[in-house]
Order: structure tokens, then C-alpha cells, then sequence
């Protein structure tokens, strides 16, 4: 919404079909004061659209089609909802107050309403620009999984050193792991034990 401050005028701005709230507010000591919506058809006529029951009953709003109406006393402020906005509905409207005849102005708001298909209508250059400016190929994860397969390789490697490295201390401290005892077949003389090496 904005405001026209030289008319002081709301401009409200929606589409066909769309819902809209207007608050208008008022001073809350004069609660007692009838409240309606009004479409302005001249300078100095206004057709009223719908007004607020009295304060003193129940049920604060009324409607009538999909417009309505609801007013808060306590914070003086008075609400109206116009719903499924259809083009006709565009005009000045106006909050007032009435009492014995006299009435007092709260706000004045134009309504404007759009098409729907002027909004909703997409055309082809947008969509060129969008594939044109659509950003480079993000390459963090092709970092993170090459980083990942280089650090398992690495591990690879350590762990094949360290047992390597463990093998020959282990054929360097038990020498006679590469050998075979042989017995000769003929044991006639008690000394035919001999020891050969197989390294």
C-alpha cells in the first residue's frame, strides 16, 4: 500500500482475485458512533458498501458477499476485508462514521486491481537470461572426494611400509626361521645331524 499524501489517499495494489484488509482507525471514545465502508461515487456522495452492527452486540462484524467488516471499540480500529477481488471492484473507497446525519471521514483508499494474466504471464527473455546467468558447476565436492581417495592411498602406502618393515625385523631377530632341520637316513654312526640352509 502506498500514500498519497497530496489527497491523503492509501493506494492499495492487488491482483484479481486476491484478498485485501484495510484498517482505518478511530478514537475508541467514540465507539458508539456507527462505522461503514463506502465507495465514493462523487466528490460528495458516497454509496455505502456495508456497516459495522453497533458495538454493544455479540457478534462486532458483519458481511455481505465478499466483503467485510469488523470492528474492534476497545482499540478503535475498524477492519475491512475485501475478498476474490474482481476488476469492477477498483475505486476510492472510504472508512467513515455516522451520527444524527453528521459524518466523519477516517480514510480514503483507491483500490486498484491487475489482471491476473498480465502477472502470471512469463516472457521468453527472462527465461534466456536465467539460463545464460545460471552459475558455474560447483567443484567442492569433486575437491572433497579426490582429497578422500589421495588420503586412503597415502594410508595404503603406510600401512604396506610399516608391515614390510616389521617382516624384515622380525627375520632379523629369529635367524633360524629360514631353516630346515635334516636328518640323514643312515643314523648308524649317532652323529649324522647336519643343518642346511634354505636362505
Amino acid at each position: 500500500a502506498a500514500s498519497c499524501a497530496a489527497e491523503n489517499v492509501t493506494v492499495v495494489a492487488a491482483v484479481e482475485g486476491d484478498t485485501i484488509s484495510v484498517n482505518c482507525s478511530y478514537d475508541p471514545r467514540q465507539w458508539w458512533r456507527e462505522k461503514s465502508w463506502c465507495r465514493q461515487l462523487e466528490q460528495s456522495r458516497c454509496r455505502r458498501v456495508l456497516s459495522a452492527p453497533p458495538a454493544w452486540l455479540p457478534f462486532p462484524g458483519g458481511s455481505r458477499g465478499s466483503t467485510s467488516i469488523r470492528d474492534n471499540a476497545r482499540a478503535g480500529l475498524l477492519t475491512v476485508t475485501m475478498r476474490h477481488l474482481r476488476k469492477e471492484d477498483a475505486g476510492l473507497y472510504r472508512c467513515q462514521t455516522d451520527f444524527l446525519g453528521t459524518t466523519k471521514s477516517l480514510r480514503k483508499v483507491r483500490v486498484e486491481v491487475m489482471a491476473a494474466d498480465l502477472v502470471t504471464h512469463v516472457p521468453e527473455e527472462p527465461r534466456a537470461v536465467q539460463s545464460i546467468s545460471r552459475s558455474p558447476p560447483n567443484f567442492t565436492v569433486f575437491y572433497i572426494l579426490a582429497g578422500f581417495l589421495v588420503a586412503k592411498f597415502v594410508v595404503a602406502v603406510l600401512v604396506c611400509v610399516v608391515a614390510h618393515n616389521r617382516r624384515n625385523r622380525e627375520r632379523g631377530q629369529n635367524p633360524g626361521l629360514g631353516e630346515h632341520q635334516v636328518l640323514p637316513a643312515d643314523l648308524r654312526d649317532g652323529i649324522g645331524i647336519s643343518w642346511e640352509s634354505s636362505a
